[in-house]
């Protein structure tokens, strides 16, 4: 496979890495080369950060993550991945914040996880357009499948084998579940479904979850897989990346930017 350079820009800051080049599905969309990152700040103002217009030949996505579930493990905080676990009160509101803030844009689709914590994100999304977009929903965007370690927390799962697991070790899958490489083909392959349903100079919403859209934005920025876990995504949040279909461009506009509307700060421990 051969490498491209990406550079990606951050206030003071020039960084290139090179990186394996797109190459996942047979489709219109070769997705490489350079990215560029703002990162959400106090400075935005309330509509968010700035965008520049879409140009004719991208597409836009914006990648919303599910607000603050309730823990199914209580007092005692558990992995749950691809279990299919209910917003919170406080999740709710976070996601009702996202969605008034993607009113402004005229989406053509909005696309979920399976999951009934981003079904009721994408609601949020889609009856806050004046004009209806399609409404879809993609297996391919559900969340991580923890398979064995449902249900247990990081002791119970060991923190050398978390750790092994997060750095790409296969061999420490466990049992019934998916690895990062496994989901993130997965998820660009759900991507590049969107990508081709959506006309060019058109913009989309896919709402998500948190190693979903670590995916995104990992092969967006450039970033190697065993390193995408260091990506924040606060819940409810909304990161916004275009893709040229001339080019093969991959912009990040800004990453993990969340409306402030004085809700209370979320719990977000194990996932």
């Amino acid at each position: 496979m051969t490498l491209a350079h990406r550079r990606f820009f951050l206030p003071g800051l020039l960084l290139t890495a090179g990186v394996n080049a797109f190459s996942t599905l047979p489709i219109q969309h070769v997705l490489t080369t350079t990215t560029c990152l703002f990162s959400s700040s106090a400075a935005n103002d309330a509509y968010g950060p700035s965008l520049p217009d879409l140009e004719p030949m991208s597409k836009r996505l914006f990648l919303v993550r599910h607000g603050e579930v309730i823990n199914p493990g209580g007092d005692r905080p558990v992995y749950y991945g691809a279990m299919d676990v209910p917003l919170s009160e406080l999740g709710e509101a976070e996601a009702r914040a996202a969605g008034d803030y993607l009113q402004q844009f005229d989406l053509e689709y909005v696309v979920c996880s399976p999951l009934k914590r981003a079904i009721y994100g994408a609601e949020q999304v889609y009856f806050r357009q004046s004009s209806k977009p399609t409404f879809l929903g993609l297996q391919g965007f559900k969340e991580l499948d923890r398979g064995a370690w449902c249900g247990k927390t990081l002791a119970e799962i060991g923190e050398d084998s978390m750790a092994r697991f997060d750095d790409c070790d296969e061999s420490v899958t466990p049992e019934g579940g998916e690895s990062f490489p496994f989901l993130k083909e997965r998820v660009l392959k759900a991507r590049d479904q969107v990508l081709d349903k959506l006309s060019a100079g058109k913009t989309a919403a896919i709402v998500s979850h948190l190693q979903v859209t670590r995916c995104l934005l990992s092969e967006a920025m450039g970033i190697p897989i065993e390193k995408m876990v260091e990506l924040k995504v606060a819940t409810a949040s909304v990161s916004c990346v275009d893709y040229d279909t001339v080019t093969g461009e991959q912009t990040v506009h800004f990453q993990s930017f969340k409306p402030e509307v004085g809700l209370q700060a979320s719990k977000d421990g194990a996932n």
